[in-house]
């Protein structure tokens, strides 16, 4: 095979998001962000969901990586998974 065909295997690493996600309230007032940067958790995921693609977020966003991305989704589905909702009753 030559070296041009060949492609190494994919390995994933294990990576949670405390390694790259901040709560400081001297930043954002102590919104989540990621870490070194002042762009929110919050930010990143509304992009995300207004149908921005990883590729425009880093391009729009040069201090962000893919990785801080990812960081970024994994703590909201950590918040998400940790709500808890209650109905109400009605008296």
């Amino acid at each position: 095979m030559r070296d041009a065909e060949f492609e190494a295997p994919v390995i994933l690493v294990a990576m949670t998001w405390q390694e790259r996600i901040s709560i400081d309230p001297k930043v954002l007032v102590g919104k989540p962000a990621v870490k070194g940067t002042r762009i929110a958790v919050e930010l990143v995921v509304e992009l995300l969901a207004k149908g921005w693609t990883q590729e425009q977020i880093l391009e729009s966003y040069p201090n962000l990586t893919a990785g801080d991305i990812r960081a970024c989704l994994a703590y909201a589905s950590e918040v998400l998974h940790a709500e808890r909702v209650y109905p109400l009753t009605t008296a």
